[in-house]
């Protein structure tokens, strides 16, 4: 069973004697519950390939299925509505909204989706708590350090119950100990939650924590290596 797969995906920028192509005829597939890393030098392809999976970028041939759906037959308004219910997304810069708390900025993607208020924030918080954040709800992102406000982020990716988490570097602006507490933390949320998680990043330490790396190279899939599971 897989929950995301593509087949012969690929991406060409421009036209003519400058077109330009990202990616190259990729087909991977990824099963529930599996943490799968994408590695390459930079212009491989890495964050094209997490756009595609996303929805976020149409593809210039080949195909995307995410649980069943082939984005290609999608209109906007399902796409968006598969983007809203079925993923969840982890950036670098976490994209939290300044003026809204913690708890506000968890439980944004179902309030906006029409869930009670009341009821988004009980969800969020259920998630805020889990990730060691129970007394921070009323912190907006200017008062929580950076490893903090990425874990409000990903609350804020889950929070949803989305079958699928794409992280594009999210440990990029992090230090050392907080890059390696968000990793194990999206290691958890494939564990012990179930989710899939394709994280693209460019620290070989981080994407250690991973099942599965996947490295692109002139944006096609030039190697996959299956890491030993970590107890």
């Amino acid at each position: 069973m897989t929950i995301i797969s593509t087949s012969n995906l690929t991406k060409v920028y421009g036209s003519g004697p400058t077109a330009v192509t990202a990616l190259d005829h990729v087909s991977i597939s990824i099963r529930p519950g599996e943490f799968v890393a994408v590695m390459g030098p930079s212009g491989c392809g890495k964050s094209t390939l997490l756009h595609l999976l996303g929805g976020l970028d149409k593809a210039s041939e080949g195909s995307v299925s995410v649980d069943g759906h082939n984005l290609n037959d999608l209109d906007d308004d399902s796409l968006t509505e598969l983007r809203r219910r079925k993923m969840g997304f982890v950036f670098q810069f976490y994209n939290l909204i300044p003026v809204l708390t913690a708890l506000e900025n968890a439980a944004l993607p179902i309030t906006l989706d029409g869930v009670k208020s009341a009821e988004a924030q009980k969800k969020a918080s259920e998630w805020l708590i889990r990730f060691g954040l129970g007394d921070r709800f009323s912190h907006r992102p200017d008062q929580l350090s950076g490893g903090q406000q990425q874990r409000v982020a990903i609350a804020r990716a889950l929070v949803a119950e989305p079958a699928l988490i794409l992280a594009d570097e999210p440990t990029g602006n992090l230090d050392t100990k907080s890059s390696d507490e968000i990793a194990g933390l999206l290691r958890q949320v494939s564990k012990e939650f179930g989710r899939a998680v394709v994280m693209v990043t460019h620290d070989p330490r981080i994407a250690a924590y991973a099942d599965r790396i996947i490295f692109l190279k002139d944006g096609k899939v030039a190697e996959e290596t299956i890491l030993e599971k970590k107890k």
